[in-house]
């Protein structure tokens, strides 16, 4: 099968041929017929976060089960699924407890005296967070994907994967927005406009959508958003401030910056809580007022919304069909496996929302 390989960091990717197993116990081979680009998966390909390599990357995906191995329950053949890469045990505490996106089990992975799920003529081929998108099939564990309606288009489908899990989570799970409340949001790419989306859903009475590009907090009004703040033109915590007399009850941080996510913070009204769904690099650290922990101001992290996601992406898929769910508009354009190294290229320029790469 063809997929997309990452030899060295900073590197163009190069689409190769290479092998992919038969599904083992509880295991699923999936024909991927979409798959969002993702800044997770750059943070990656430029070598912020290290990973072994030569590796197929991609993780915000859907497709249609070829087949599925011995034990599997979840899926069948012919089935649509979205996959995810927040994949989970189901008997650690974590799990136990419903926060299955903090699952660190490794049950759902092949051993080290396993054949490898992937294998290039060339050597050893590393599978990227147990899925490996970026290629025409996938070999997961079944606790990696769900099966979902038939009557969902597959690329917009792919985006419930990470970028709208992940945004609409934050607001609905981790930072557990409620109708009245003000929302700043930062950063208006695939994530934080599903942030702005599930805080609309939410019954937000105020939502500030806030970028630096014209384009995105104009899109942001399509998906919720009250009002916009241009950060290249002002500064936002004091024109965050400004619009609400005094700051706001939730702020979410979807960009991943050292000064966004103290922005966030800073942007609170006493008792508010900020919440960083953004991936900051290794090693950087924030600075905070101490005093302002005195108004019970909270600064909280985001692990892919803190999904269950067997049960949030089927809902995700209904708000979508029911026209409550904003997905079109966010696919800013589709592209040919081939064309993977341009869509990364609009990425890193901030130019588009979402990139998705399209299976024939």
């Amino acid at each position: 099968m063809k997929a997309a390989v990452l030899h060295q960091p900073g590197t163009p990717l190069a689409i190769e041929d290479i092998e992919i197993g038969e599904p083992g116990p509880r295991e699923v081979l999936v024909r991927t017929a979409a798959a969002g680009v993702c800044h997770s998966d750059l943070h990656f390909l430029d070598g912020t976060y290290p990973f072994a390599m030569p590796v197929v990357l991609g993780h915000e995906a859907a497709g249609v089960v070829e087949k599925v191995g011995a034990g599997v329950r979840t899926v069948r053949p012919g089935d649509h699924v979205v996959t995810c890469l927040s994949a989970y045990c189901g008997h650690c505490e974590f799990c136990l407890g419903g926060r299955l996106s903090l699952c660190l089990a490794t049950d759902t992975r092949r051993g080290e005296d396993e054949a490898p799920r992937l294998a290039s003529p060339k050597g050893q081929m590393h599978q990227f967070l147990n899925l490996s998108a970026f290629a025409e099939k996938m070999l997961v564990h079944e606790h990696a994907l769900v099966a979902i309606r038939p009557d969902m288009p597959l690329d917009r489908a792919a985006l419930i994967g990470c970028a709208v899990m992940t945004g609409f989570g934050a607001v609905a799970h981790t930072a557990g927005v409620r109708p009245g409340e003000t929302v700043a949001v930062i950063g208006c790419g695939g994530v934080g406009l599903a942030a702005i989306n599930a805080a609309a859903l939410a019954g937000a009475g105020r939502i500030i959508a806030i970028d630096r590009l014209a384009s995105k907090l104009e899109l942001a009004l399509g998906f919720g958003a009250t009002d916009t703040i241009d950060a290249s033109a002002t500064d936002p915590v004091e024109a965050v401030r400004t619009l609400t007399h005094g700051g706001v009850h939730h702020a979410l941080e979807a960009i991943g910056l050292k000064t966004t996510a103290e922005q966030a913070f800073a942007m609170l009204r006493r008792g508010g809580a900020a919440t960083v769904i953004g991936m900051l690099p290794p090693g950087v650290k924030i600075e905070l007022k101490g005093t302002d922990f005195l108004a019970e101001k909270r600064i909280q992290g985001s692990m892919m919304g803190s999904n269950r996601f067997p049960i949030d992406m089927p809902r995700l898929v209904d708000f979508y069909l029911g026209g409550r769910l904003e997905l079109d508009a966010m696919i800013s354009q589709r592209l040919p496996l081939e064309g993977i190294n341009d869509a990364f290229a609009a990425l890193r320029k901030g130019e588009v929302a979402r990139s998705v790469i399209v299976f024939q």
